[in-house]
């Protein structure tokens, strides 16, 4: 940072709140963004970095209002800027990416479309000009046939490739100043890894400044320079990213820092005769797309899966997005058909009109990666706990109210939740309740989707404790599927990596981190760092494993 180059962006004392409830959401925030630089606001949900970063494009919601404060960009008041004004500025200067780019690209437009519209308002440019620009950037953030995204539409891309074409819109315009909110938290670690390399790539190619909002402090410290640490509205703690994560003042900080997932000692399992889930030569297939002359092409998710799962195990499945996980758990769960193959649960082979089906539906549970879209939002958080109740024989209400209660205070939440409704709890809290439901029956094999990957840092450190700490005292046996690496070497036991509907290595936890065999695991692995507690109270940035290519070593 040049302190002699003014600022591109220069933040100060902005104050904004609630205009009904006068609650004030930011308070007293100041910072600056000088170019070319990468700055990295981090905090919990609710903390106002999101709001103070679109306050920046006068995106400010209607029921918020400026109470004090100026944000200065390129020397302007962006506050006393006309409507007119922040539309030129909008786009061509100041660019933004948002968390989730399905919600940000429009569903009925072609992807030529959505990229020609900013370049038509702001360039002038004639078609073929623009085409030209659209199909080199398009090239540039590794779609293989830039000609035919044009004519398709965003929802026939995977996610990572959507962020990749949102990514290219913006950069298209070459803005002085990006704004990327939360641009990688749902892709898996290599899919995030080329997607934060090339936004860097594309920034310095145009010297463009970056400001990233978070809340991985990993991504956060390997590519920001300087951090903002808030919490609740303010700012507690800024400066250059080393100082903060080698020798952090707040408490607040030193809680984020703390709640980050580290690797606990391997358990030792008793040996058991038989898993208590088995998996052989599973087979799972969609039908392609149909026409009027044609049978779809058959698509195969999964080639052939088999795996165990012991008693009491935690058996984690890691892999990147379309690499079959998911698909996976959903058909071991009963949610999707297999085409071929067998599953076994306690060593009795389980089929739809046989009572071991039923036997086994009753202990298996689920828990989803969003709670949200899983509970109903008519019912009660007392009802929804309960609902898996209604199968067990001989429960009388006072017993099924009593478990309810029981299963509330082991989620560390207590009776007195029960009368509400999922809309008026946080997401935490959301997923405190989907734990609940799922082991209200005491099940003895769960399986956990992506159940932390919503959440932020101190929220997922809460509920990984609480998820331990159930396991160990039920000893249910649990699938967990995710992407995060940091969790998986958290809580697994033993990790499957699968790549295109398959499994291309197995182990114990320590084994596929420590002395990965296949090449994939290897680049996982190799994607995104992780941050290791200091003696000074600190972390430190650390590789779990380096890539040929210097520039991954940190």
């Amino acid at each position: 940072m040049n302190t002699k180059v003014a600022p591109l962006l220069d933040v100060a004392n902005l104050t904004l709140k609630i205009g009904g409830s006068g609650r004030t959401v930011v308070n007293d925030v100041s910072f600056q963004v000088f170019p070319g630089e990468i700055v990295g606001i981090v905090g919990e949900s609710g903390s106002g970095k999101t709001l103070a970063a679109r306050a920046v494009m006068g995106f400010i919601p209607p029921a918020v209002r400026l109470e004090g404060g100026t944000i200065r960009f390129d020397g302007q008041d962006v506050m006393a800027m006309s409507p007119k004004d922040l539309r030129a500025m909008r786009g061509s200067k100041v660019g933004m990416v948002f968390q989730e780019p399905m919600t940000s690209l429009n569903p009925s437009m072609l992807i030529g479309r959505q990229l020609d519209e900013g370049l038509a308002l702001h360039r002038k440019l004639d078609a073929n000009q623009r085409r030209a620009l659209i199909l080199d950037m398009l090239r540039r953030v590794g779609l293989r046939d830039p000609e035919g995204a044009l004519t398709a539409y965003p929802h026939q891309f995977s996610g990572g490739m959507r962020q990749r074409i949102m990514l290219a819109s913006v950069m298209l315009l070459k803005p002085a100043l990006l704004l990327a909110d939360e641009p990688t938290t749902a892709l898996d670690a290599v899919v995030q890894r080329d997607v934060m390399e090339l936004m860097v790539e594309l920034t310095k190619a145009n010297d463009t400044a970056v400001l990233l909002i978070s809340h991985d402090l990993g991504m956060v410290a390997r590519y920001c320079s300087r951090i903002v640490v808030m919490c609740q509205g303010d700012v507690v703690e800024q400066g250059l990213s080393e100082d903060i994560l080698a020798r952090p003042q707040h408490p607040y900080t030193r809680k984020l820092l703390s709640a980050m997932p580290h690797r606990l000692p391997a358990r030792l399992l008793p040996e058991a005769k038989t898993p208590i889930v088995s998996v052989r030569d599973l087979v799972v297939e969609y039908p392609g797309r149909q026409g009027f002359f044609r049978k779809g092409e058959v698509k195969r998710a999964l080639h052939g899966i088999s795996i165990d799962v012991q008693p009491g195990e935690v058996v984690a499945v890691v892999g990147g997005s379309g690499s079959g996980k998911t698909t996976l758990g959903q058909s071991i769960a009963g949610l999707v058909k297999p085409a071929g193959g067998e599953i076994r649960f306690n060593g009795k082979p389980i089929a739809r009109s046989e009572t071991a089906y039923w036997d086994y539906r009753l202990n298996c549970q689920m828990v989803f990666q969003d709670p949200y879209s899983s509970l109903d939002p008519r019912m009660t958080i007392g009802q929804l706990v309960a609902e898996p109740l209604r199968l067990v024989p001989d429960m009388t209400p006072a017993d099924r109210k009593a478990r309810v209660a029981e299963v509330l205070t082991e989620v560390g939440l207590g009776d007195g939740f029960a009368e509400r409704y999922p809309h008026e709890l946080s997401g935490g809290q959301r997923q405190r309740i989907a734990i609940a439901r799922a082991i209200v029956r005491r099940p003895s094999f769960v399986i956990a989707d992506e159940p932390v990957s919503a959440l932020d840092v101190t929220v997922r450190a809460q509920v990984l404790e609480l998820f331990d700490e159930l396991q160990k005292k039920h000893g249910f046996s649990c699938l967990f599927i995710s992407h995060d690496l940091g969790v998986v070497e958290q809580v697994a036991d033993r990790v499957i990596v699968m790549q295109d509907g398959r499994i291309v290595e197995e182990g114990p936890r320590d084994d596929i981190f420590d002395n990965p065999q296949h090449l994939y695991t290897q680049k996982l692995l190799a994607a995104v760092p992780g941050l290791e507690s200091t003696p000074e109270g600190g972390v430190r940035l650390f590789w779990r494993r380096a890539e040929n290519d210097a520039s991954m070593v940190g």
